[in-house]
């Protein structure tokens, strides 16, 4: 697909140095476009930070060191990553099962902590 699209740029503006532009010119506001795609999309009132912070969460979930994800995002401060990192319930609820899990072991042993094995993860608060 890439291939075919700067064949086609090449053809039609071969002097153009824009990678997005409307004809050869540059654009001077996407928001109307952006709009329409989404609307289309079925994902009205989306903004560009939306599908951002999408992307870092489903990259840190999939397992991608952090640091890997803040280069391929374009993040220089860790600040602003974790600004779009965010930590929902689900997330929180997640983490709490993982050490349920984590603390039964191989032999079911809990070390006296039953809390840690009841049948509902535990509820984090913060």
């Amino acid at each position: 697909m890439f291939t075919a699209q700067w064949q086609e740029h090449q053809q039609h503006y071969p002097t153009c140095p824009l990678v997005f532009h409307r004809k050869g010119q540059p654009i001077k506001d996407f928001r109307g476009s952006w709009e329409r795609a989404c609307r289309e999309a079925g994902l009205s009132g989306k903004i560009p930070h939306d599908f951002r912070r999408s992307a870092i969460k489903n990259m840190v979930r999939a397992g991608i060191p952090e640091r890997v994800a803040m280069r391929i995002s374009g993040h220089r401060s860790r600040d602003v990553f974790d600004r779009y990192n965010i930590v929902s319930d689900g997330d929180m609820r997640e983490a709490a099962e993982k050490i349920r899990r984590a603390f039964l072991g191989s032999n079911g042993h809990t070390f006296g902590h039953t809390s840690l094995i009841s049948e509902q993860p535990a509820v984090l608060s913060h």
